[in-house]
C-alpha cells in the first residue's frame, strides 16, 4: 500500500481507501457480517482511511466502522459528514448548536472522542458562499471535537468557493473517467492551496465496471433505481449524472482500458490514482470480493501518456455533453 499526504493535515492516508455508503444502505441488500469482513480485509491490506456519513443507513455505517476499528482508533482515520439529516437549505442546520449535535451523535456512533475529518455533506452553494458554517467548524476544532474539516461538493464552482476559506483541509468530489472536469479547473487550485482531494463515485455507480447491460433492473431500495434521474438527490451522485442507458453504451466503448489490467474496475481506479492531486480514491463495496478487486487496482499497469490523452479526448468528444445537472 502507498500513502499520500492529505493536504494540510498531519495525516498520510492510503491512496486507495473505501467509502461506506453501500454497506450502510441505499445500494440494495447488504449483510453486516460480510461488510465487517470487507472492512477487515481492507485494513489487513494497509487501508487506513474510511469515508462515511451520518445518513448512511441512518448512522449504521458509522456503527459498523466503530466495530471494525475498535482498538485501532489511533491507526485508522475516519471521515464522516453532516447536514443531510436536516433541511440542507435552512441556515439553522448549520448553527453551532445543530452542528455540535451532529458531531456528538457521530462521535457516539463511532465510539470516538474526536473526529479525524468532518465534511459538510453536499450543502447548497449559498451555504458555502455565506461562510458562517466555517466559523462554527473552527470553534469545534478549537474545542477538540474535530481535527480537520472540509466539504463534499457537487460542482467545481463549489469546490473553488470552499477553498477560499483557509481552514478547509480537504474536498470530496465526483471524479472518474466520465467526470474529468476537476482536472483542469479544480485540481491546480487544490495543489496550490495544499487541499486534499477525495475522489468519490469512482466507478460511476458501477458503470465503469462494464458489467451492466441495457435494461438492467436495480432493487427498489438501490439509489441506482430511485435516483437514476435525480429524483431523490443530486443526479450526479448516480451514474455520474449520465442517463443509465447512455452510460452503458459509453462503458462498452471503454473495454480497452482493461487490457493487461485484469478488468475495467481496476483500470478505472488506477486512472484516478494517476492524478497526483488526488489524495485517495474511495470506492464503495458490499462484499469481500469487491474489496479484493478494488485493492488489486493499486498494482496494475499504469496508463501511458497516449492512453491518458485518448481518455481525455473520449470524455471531451463523447461524454461531457450527456452529463445532467451542474458539475
Amino acid at each position: 500500500m502507498r500513502y499520500r499526504q492529505f493536504g494540510k493535515t498531519d495525516m498520510k492516508i492510503s491512496e486507495l481507501s473505501f467509502g461506506t455508503w453501500a454497506i450502510g444502505g441505499s445500494w440494495g441488500k447488504t449483510e453486516d457480517k460480510e461488510a465487517l469482513k470487507g472492512l477487515q480485509k481492507a485494513m489487513d491490506a494497509g487501508v487506513n482511511f474510511f469515508d462515511t456519513a451520518d445518513v448512511y443507513g441512518d448512522g449504521h455505517s458509522e456503527e459498523l466502522l466503530a466495530k471494525a476499528t475498535k482498538g485501532k482508533e489511533d491507526q485508522i482515520y475516519i471521515a464522516t459528514k453532516f447536514c443531510r439529516a436536516g433541511d440542507i437549505h435552512d441556515p439553522a442546520t448549520y448553527s453551532e448548536a445543530s452542528v455540535t449535535t451532529y458531531v456528538e451523535n457521530s462521535l457516539k456512533r463511532l465510539q470516538r472522542e474526536q473526529l479525524d475529518f468532518l465534511q459538510i455533506h453536499c450543502p447548497p452553494t449559498e451555504i458555502i458562499k455565506d461562510g458562517a458554517v466555517f466559523e462554527v467548524l473552527d470553534h469545534l476544532q478549537q474545542q477538540g471535537k474535530i481535527r480537520y474539516y472540509g466539504v463534499s461538493v457537487e460542482t467545481v464552482e463549489e469546490g473553488l468557493i470552499a477553498m477560499e476559506y483557509p481552514n478547509v483541509a480537504g474536498l470530496q468530489v465526483i471524479f472518474n473517467i466520465f467526470r474529468q472536469k476537476p482536472i483542469t479547473e479544480l485540481f491546480p487550485v487544490a495543489k496550490e492551496k495544499n487541499v486534499g482531494i477525495l475522489a468519490r463515485v469512482p466507478l460511476a455507480s458501477g458503470l465503469l465496471t462494464g458489467k451492466f447491460h441495457h435494461g438492467h433492473i436495480f432493487e427498489q431500495d438501490d439509489h441506482r433505481n430511485f435516483n437514476k434521474d435525480g429524483e431523490a438527490f443530486n443526479v450526479g451522485e448516480t451514474f455520474a449524472g449520465l442517463p443509465f442507458e447512455k452510460g452503458v453504451e459509453l462503458s462498452q466503448e471503454l473495454k480497452w482500458i482493461a487490457e493487461d489490467r485484469g478488468n475495467m474496475t481496476r483500470a478505472a481506479l488506477k486512472w484516478i490514482m494517476s492524478h497526483d492531486a488526488v489524495t485517495s480514491v474511495i470506492p464503495g463495496f458490499k462484499t469481500v470480493k469487491q474489496v479484493e478487486d478494488n485493492l488489486a487496482a493499486i498494482d496494475v499497469k499504469a496508463f501511458s501518456q497516449e492512453e491518458l490523452d485518448r481518455l481525455t479526448e473520449f470524455y471531451q468528444e463523447n461524454v461531457h455533453t450527456h452529463i445532467r445537472g451542474p458539475y
